[in-house]
């Protein structure tokens, strides 16, 4: 009898959709974004940046962004490869504190909400 742990599931699905995304135009997004005083933060991927944010801002989705409140845009990245994206996303999640800040800080020195008023 085949076993498939909950890990094989989510490696397929990883796989998949990894194939099926390589032949999109849109670019991948890596982004982080954090709560209303920037005490807590998250790092995600997605493949349509506001799309993703407003789901996060209209607390669609159950877990950690819904549950602390995480909805500030205050950092992306974009690249056309979604191998890269996810790779991105892993190495960033693995940072301490400290570096992730530095990160938002090279282009956020101030913390701002990024994105035009209006479109999340």
């Amino acid at each position: 009898m085949l076993e498939m742990t909950l890990a094989d599931v989510r490696n397929d699905m990883l796989t998949i959709f990894c194939l099926l995304a390589m032949s999109r135009d849109k670019p991948y997004c890596v982004y982080i974004l954090t709560n209303r005083t920037n005490k807590v933060m998250y790092v995600g991927m997605t493949n349509d940046l506001q799309r993703r944010v407003r789901e996060h801002k209209s607390r669609l989705i159950e877990g950690f962004t819904k549950k602390y409140n995480v909805d500030k845009l205050v950092y992306f990245e974009e690249t056309d490869d979604v191998l890269s994206a996810i790779a991105r996303e892993k190495e960033i999640k693995k940072w301490r504190r400290e570096k992730k800040d530095m990160l938002v800080v090279t282009i956020n020195p101030d913390w701002n909400e990024l994105g035009e008023e209006g479109v999340w």
